[in-house]
């Protein structure tokens, strides 16, 4: 959430910078809201004073012994016109609040300006293309797919969009899990958590997720609980309501979990295959860092997220989002891209983006410097999206007999595979 203060003093201003973003303020509601909160604050301390004043002055005559009913009258009276305006007072401010929950969060300079997915701007590529000697398939056509990717018990089980993985593949699944957590708790430096699958309410709004992404979200009727759209939510508040000193950062939290999405807004997009599901699993990086080292601390995130795809042989590039397309909670992101060979293009399969103190304005997340308190910065990252990287390996490590080369980094998990085939 921005600063509400900010919103008081320079609303045209945040108004006109988040135009870049495709985010119209609604300027005649918030002011004509703001103008309604001054006029009751006013009112409400000119009614306190009043009580106040009335107040000692029944004091003063109970202990002269005099008679105070008129004055016990007047300031109930008050009393009760205090109530009726902190009332109307209060709604204003609730629905202020609402308001600013659905502003998204103002852009680093460093953005490139742009409409969409199109105008983002590659940083950096890493990796020779694979060279193949017959045509690559797609995860889908892949023989081992079809035997051990199974989409028909799957929706037979749940629905469309998921998927029940067989044998050797599953078990390649997991062992990129484990591989993913070993690399970044042995050299990243960070500290495995695992965190439960449902959240409730405030934790989904103190993220970001609530009010902006509820037709995206599950929720468990009759309850106040959400399934975790990523593990980002719950580790993140994890901090929540809490003040650090300045010795306890950063703080970095590395968890897996499986993550629930509707994903309502995709209109048709990767609606076959392990692309786009309504369940996958993800390894999932959240840093917590001082003000000043934020910025620093998304460029190592970013590098600890394409370690694993450098460990894999996987090539990638990275982009840095443009205005349009970035998240809603995110001052700045690099979304990172794996090749898929059978696609012949390069796909998402991370997303690291620093959200400044946008998210620590929600959790009231503090760090004390110098006796004073100021907003933590928050950051997190997919390191990496663990369907996603497995339809990476299948599709640039596949053979022409069928067969998938194992990346060599993976053997001691699969011990004794180096290969996967249809036997």
């Amino acid at each position: 959430m921005l600063d509400p203060k900010l919103l008081r003093t320079d609303l045209e201003k945040i108004s006109n910078v988040l135009i870049n973003r495709g985010f119209k303020i609604d300027l005649s509601l918030l002011t004509s809201l703001e103008q309604s909160r001054k006029k009751l604050q006013v009112e409400a301390q000119e009614l306190q004073n009043k009580r106040n004043t009335i107040s000692k002055e029944i004091g003063l005559l109970k202990s002269q012994g005099k008679e105070c009913d008129s004055h016990l009258i007047e300031v109930s009276e008050v009393g009760n016109n205090l109530k009726v305006i902190e009332a109307k007072l209060t709604d204003i401010q609730h629905k202020l609040k609402q308001y600013y929950l659905t502003i998204p969060n103002i852009l680093d300079s460093s953005v490139p300006i742009g409409k969409d997915e199109n105008d983002n701007v590659v940083i950096r590529t890493h990796g020779e293309l694979p060279k193949f000697d017959f045509e690559p398939k797609e995860h889908l056509e892949l023989n081992i797919s079809k035997h051990l990717m199974d989409f028909g018990t799957a929706a037979k089980l749940a629905g469309s969009r998921f998927v029940v993985l067989h044998g050797k593949l599953a078990k390649l699944h997991r062992a990129l899990i484990q591989f993913m957590l070993d690399v970044h708790t042995k050299e990243h430096g960070y500290q495995e958590i695992y965190v439960p699958f449902l959240v409730n309410t405030m934790t989904m709004q103190n993220s970001g997720q609530l009010p902006k992404f509820e037709e995206d979200l599950f929720s468990l009727k009759g309850t106040d609980y959400y399934l975790i759209p990523t593990a980002e939510v719950p580790v993140t508040n994890i901090v929540a309501n809490k003040i650090f000193d300045a010795k306890d950062l950063p703080i970095k939290f590395v968890c897996h979990t499986p993550c629930f999405r509707k994903e309502a807004g995709s209109y048709g997009k990767d609606t076959t295959g392990m692309l786009r599901q309504h369940q996958f699993d993800k390894v999932e990086m959240v840093c917590i860092t001082k003000p000043e080292q934020s910025n620093i601390t998304l460029e190592e995130l970013t590098k600890n997220a394409e370690a694993i795809l450098k460990k894999l042989g996987l090539p990638y590039r990275v982009m840095s989002l443009c205005s349009g397309d970035i998240g809603f909670c995110a001052q700045k992101t690099y979304d990172i891209e794996v090749w898929l060979p059978g696609q012949n293009k390069y796909r998402e399969i991370s997303s690291c983006s620093n959200c400044g103190d946008f998210q620590a304005r929600r959790m009231q997340t503090r760090i004390k410097i110098n006796n004073k308190s100021t907003l933590v910065h928050t950051l997190n990252g997919s390191g990496l999206a663990v369907g996603r990287t497995l339809i990476a390996i299948l599709e640039n490590y596949q053979l022409e007999n069928g067969s998938i080369k194992i990346p060599e980094v993976l053997w001691p998990y699969l011990e004794p595979l180096t290969e996967i085939s249809i036997d």
